[in-house]
């Protein structure tokens, strides 16, 4: 294969570099095959990007070399990339958006093989629409993980919201709501926390909302920390820099009883033909833009 490739996707071009490199070794998946999983998934997995600030994971290397994290837009970035300036503390960055296949297609092309969209659009970081409840086990038994979503789910259900689950590609599950844009981060986290306090009640020797590792003792660590200004969540359908190339894939309901289901079952091998035969099982998240959190 030729050390560089042209890309062209709509009206933009560019260059790939090094296209035969393997970013996954052990699995042969080339920094060419990423490219041309991002661009297969772009039409489900876009719209859950859509005018959010991004934070990049890069493996220039492959993942066997290690990484970096990338808030700020490197100026070495074409200029049709669309960037928008968020504050931080002390200053502000330059943030990626990703709104079409080509922006897609160019951060694969660098490597990027994980995005991380914000809570947030950049027309109004401070407005979240959504809310993220992160599953994560402490221990080997994902079945423990599976229910405390299901459990998570009903009391959503009880409360008049829809809820949206999904494999991190990692090792939990995330649980997401969608919410209309008119509180502030404060009152989302505030319900998140209270909401995850019930959950570990229910299931005290399996569920906690303890931060501190030693203190889990094993069980399952709810954790809505990410319901902050600037803090992020794996995009639907992005590839982990683990063995095996496996993606945060959005689930079904009833997939949660499946004792088949383990975080790391959906990948870049697979995922493609589970999209062809069920389509983006979180396409109905935009009906659910104007829940409204109840008072607890």
């Amino acid at each position: 294969m030729a050390d560089t490739l042209e890309v062209e996707v709509g009206k933009r071009r560019f260059e790939l570099g090094h296209p035969a490199k393997a970013l996954f070794p052990a699995d042969g998946i080339t920094k060419s095959d990423l490219l041309a999983y991002y661009r297969e998934v772009a039409p489900a997995m876009l719209p859950h990007l859509a005018d959010r600030p991004l934070m990049l994971q890069r493996f220039p290397d492959g993942i066997e070399a290690g990484g970096f994290y990338q808030k700020d837009a490197p100026d070495y970035f074409p200029d049709w990339i669309r960037r928008v300036r968020m504050r931080k503390e002390g200053g502000t960055l330059d943030h990626v958006v990703c709104n079409d296949e080509a922006t897609l297609a160019y951060l694969a092309s660098q490597a990027c093989i994980t995005l991380h969209p914000w809570l947030s659009r950049a027309d109004r970081p401070d407005r979240p629409d959504q809310v993220v409840f992160d599953l994560d086990p402490s221990g080997a038994d994902f079945g423990l993980v599976r229910r405390a979503a299901q459990t998570l789910c009903g009391m959503l259900d009880e409360m008049g919201l829809a809820s949206f689950p999904k494999t991190t590609g990692s090792s939990g599950l995330h649980v997401v709501i969608p919410v209309e844009r008119r509180q502030g981060f404060e009152a989302t986290r505030r319900f998140a926390e209270e909401v995850g306090s019930r959950l570990a009640a229910s299931d005290p020797s399996h569920l906690t909302t303890e931060a501190r590792k030693s203190k889990r003792g094993g069980r399952i660590f709810i954790d809505v920390g990410r319901n902050a200004y600037a803090q992020t969540a794996v995009a639907p359908y992005a590839v982990r820099a683990l063995p095996g190339a496996p993606v945060a894939a959005p689930l079904e309901r009833d997939e949660l009883s499946d004792p088949a289901l383990t975080p790391r079952r959906y990948t870049v091998a697979n995922m493609a033909s589970r999209l062809a035969e069920r389509g983006d099982l979180w396409a109905a998240i935009a009906d659910h833009s104007r829940q409204r959190l109840p008072r607890l």
